[in-house]
């Protein structure tokens, strides 16, 4: 039976939701909805079409990131870029936009000339992450399908992890400024924000370390055996 890290196939999903709700965010990546009831998370990735195994050490690598001795290299590599690339979805299109709406109502940004700076900043930030993540959905990812189909290509993948910026630092310079310089009226609207600045820096840490430290060395593993074949 397949155990990696702290959870395994015969734990309850509900189980392994209440007690880390962040891996909620994990389960939407993957495709996985709620409903499950009391299955378990072999069960459920199995009635969503999901590898267990690649669930699992994303999940566990995420919950103890501090601990890679036990990292599965034959997890499946297209489940994985697939949670990547809904993960780009979830930042680009929701989690990052909807920070700005609260950021332009807490900071006053019509009638606020810190706040108009703070706002220029963040929509910086925000150009920053796509051009970073464009570069991993117009040139990593497709060589990876290449990848896996058999298929040579000039790229490789330590290109990638060489320039691999870590680009929730700005993010981080972002609520030094919030928190040390802004004179905000309402606590609670821009304590609200705060709050979902320091969660998505979080999450955009976790989603960078899990690109360097699983998608990277299993991406080499596979280019030495394509190698080796030839």
């Amino acid at each position: 039976m397949y155990h990696l890290g702290k959870y395994k196939v015969t734990d309850k999903m509900s189980d392994l939701i209440c007690e880390n709700y962040s891996m909620l965010l994990v389960m939407s990546r993957f495709g996985i909805a709620l409903g499950f009831g009391e299955d378990t998370v072999g069960e459920v990735c199995r009635k969503n079409g999901i590898d267990e195994k690649t669930f699992l050490t994303v999940v566990n690598m995420l919950i103890d990131e501090e601990r890679r001795d036990e990292i599965d290299m034959s997890i499946s590599v297209k489940p994985l870029v697939s949670y990547l690339r809904n993960s780009h979805a979830y930042f680009l299109d929701f989690r990052l936009p909807a920070i700005r709406v609260k950021l332009t109502e807490a900071v006053d940004y019509a009638h606020n000339d810190i706040g108009q700076a703070i706002i220029r900043y963040y929509d910086e930030y925000v150009s920053e992450v796509r051009r970073h993540m464009q570069y991993e959905e117009e040139t990593v990812f497709p060589y990876v399908d290449l990848l896996l189909d058999g298929k040579k290509h000039h790229y490789h993948i330590d290109i990638f992890s060489k320039q691999h910026n870590q680009v929730e630092a700005r993010l981080f310079e972002l609520k030094n400024i919030i928190i040390k310089y802004f004179p905000a009226r309402s606590s609670n609207e821009l304590n609200s924000v705060l709050f979902d600045i320091f969660a998505c820096a979080e999450d955009l840490a976790s989603h960078n370390r899990l690109e360097n430290n699983l998608l990277v060395p299993v991406i080499r593993k596979l280019e030495r055996k394509r190698m080796f074949h030839e």
